[in-house]
């Protein structure tokens, strides 16, 4: 399709329009890391094994406050001494991570200090977020076409005149909390580990409210003015 040019028969305006919104979030995830470590291979994957299966557990009895729950990559690996030549394995590591998505922030708190709790466990987060198709989103870029639509009828006032046609509307993009590759939601972290120590009472977590933009670029068309 060819682009219509303007003319003094039908001037053009373009602006760009911006929606923007602070709403609570929606989703919280955090990250756990289980470990083991001993000088028998078979020993430690054992160890590794009970330890991720009583994270999975506690997690799994949250019930319906836990949206997802997924493991993540698994390691054994073995550690060589530093002293001598040849493969001699002076200790075996393991780890495994797992990833809880929940959507009831009541049992967040808890749930974080009970893992913390756990022997060779260690937690990352909470991370905050909208899920994907979160009405936020929408309703931002709602906002911007009213802005777009605003300014321009602005322009048009200005020069005594006013708006005859819609040309164009693109998307000039959507901006909000985004989830990193490794670590999680966009937020302030909190980490947490702890062995061996007397029941500590669940933790006060305040959910951090999300901000969302869009923009977009609109070009209308406007009766002659009066010049």
């Amino acid at each position: 399709m060819t682009q219509e040019h303007a003319t003094p028969e039908a001037p053009q305006v373009t602006v760009r329009g911006e929606g923007r919104l602070d709403v609570d979030p929606e989703l919280a995830r955090i990250w756990l890391t289980v470990s083991a470590r001993g000088t028998d291979r078979a020993a430690t994957l054992a160890d590794l094994t009970r330890r991720n299966a009583q994270v999975i557990d506690l997690v799994k009895a949250a019930g319906d406050a836990v949206e997802k729950l997924e493991t993540g990559r698994l390691t054994i690996a073995p550690e060589l001494g530093r002293r001598g030549r040849g493969e001699r394995v002076h200790a075996y590591t393991g780890r495994v991570r797992v990833t809880a998505e929940l959507t009831d922030f009541t049992a967040l708190g808890e749930l974080v200090t009970r893992l913390a709790d756990l022997e060779m466990t260690s937690v990352d987060g909470p991370w905050w977020a909208l899920r994907p198709d979160s009405p936020a989103y929408a309703e931002a870029r709602r906002l911007a076409v009213t802005e777009a639509v605003r300014r321009a009828r602005a322009y048009a006032e200005a020069l005594g005149t006013s708006l005859s046609s819609l040309l164009e509307l693109s998307d000039a993009g959507l901006a909000g909390p985004t989830m990193p590759r490794t670590a999680g939601f966009a937020g302030a972290p909190v980490a947490f580990a702890a062995e061996g120590a007397d029941e500590a009472p669940p933790l006060d977590l305040e959910p951090q409210r999300q901000t969302v933009t869009a923009e977009v670029v609109a070009r209308f068309t406007m009766r002659p003015p009066a010049l």
